[in-house]
């Protein structure tokens, strides 16, 4: 489930591991690869299930509009990236989406569910077959880590502790953390690890969509890179869809199946990275044809010449 309060630095984010396999085998996927030189869902956008759709958002705060009749589609299984410039409303296009933030006008169905016309009880199942990751991690400063991703499958799930804590232990192996990160508070781990153990509590309920706001901000380009291919890989596995807020020119070329350009108020493309780069735009040619956008590129082709 969605925590209302969720956003701020202090805020809430076994089985055994053939159990986790199980799992995992009996959700994967024939995978599609990530970046612009793979095939993208988005390609067979007619055989594709639409789990998020958003119609004629918009979004005002005050007298400021940020949306105004926005339209987007997300299919199923794919890695959606969204970008555009500062103030484009890539973060509350996120909020609106999982509903923490109540739109001026417009539409969001999620897995077939109109999201604001829900009564509570069936909004929240549906939120959770969310899982989000917010920008920062949002855990619980006075929970350990352990007790953070236990939380909503106590909460939500209903599970005693004892076994909410052992699923959780598998949820953190997952998301590539050490067994002893579990008795760490929040504010032991690095930046890093802040970002697995709030991804390991994203994926606590097994959702059918991961939202990740920002998830690379303030890690290093080795650690970016090693958090890219985890998210990829356990795409791969587990076959959820991702909608995935960024800024990282690395991380599209990377993992992300289509790309939403987010400019002057509503979804200026939402396409295959190659012709997203290609459009005839000021910002989206300076984004992509920039030093940082030209470097990106020339390391995506080089990792593509190298795993071929």
């Amino acid at each position: 489930m969605v925590d209302k309060q969720a956003g701020t630095s202090d805020e809430v984010a076994g089985e055994s591991a053939e159990t986790a396999a199980g799992h995992m085998a009996a959700k994967s996927r024939e995978p599609g690869r990530g970046g612009s030189s793979g095939e993208a869902p988005g390609d067979k956008a007619q055989a594709q299930e639409t789990v998020i759709e958003v119609s004629d958002l918009t979004n005002r705060f005050g007298r400021q509009v940020v949306h105004h009749k926005l339209n987007l589609d997300v299919y199923r299984g794919e890695i959606l990236g969204v970008i555009g410039g500062s103030g484009s409303g890539k973060s509350v296009l996120l909020r609106s989406i999982v509903g923490l933030q109540t739109p001026a006008s417009g539409r969001v169905r999620v897995l077939g569910q109109d999201v604001s016309s829900l009564p509570p009880e069936r909004r929240s199942t549906l939120e959770r077959r969310f899982g989000v990751l917010f920008q920062g991690g949002a855990l619980f400063s006075s929970l350990t880590v352990i007790e953070n991703v236990a939380l909503p499958l106590i909460e939500n799930a209903r599970l005693h502790r004892p076994e909410a804590e052992n699923l959780a232990q598998v949820k953190l192996a997952l998301a590539g953390l050490p067994a002893d990160a579990g008795q760490k508070y929040p504010a032991a781990l690095s930046g890093g690890m802040v970002k697995r153990a709030a991804l390991a509590r994203a994926l606590a309920l097994d959702p059918d969509i991961l939202f990740l706001d920002e998830p690379t901000a303030g890690l290093d380009p080795i650690g970016a890179a090693e958090f890219d291919q985890l998210i990829l890989t356990l795409r791969d596995a587990l076959g959820f869809t991702v909608f995935l807020v960024t800024h990282d020119l690395d991380t599209l070329y990377t993992i992300c199946d289509r790309v939403a350009v987010l400019s002057d108020k509503h979804v200026l493309a939402a396409d295959r990275l190659d012709a997203v780069e290609a459009i005839e735009d000021p910002w989206v040619q300076a984004y992509f044809n920039g030093p940082r956008g030209r470097a990106a590129k020339k390391a995506n082709r080089q990792l593509t010449t190298e795993t071929h």
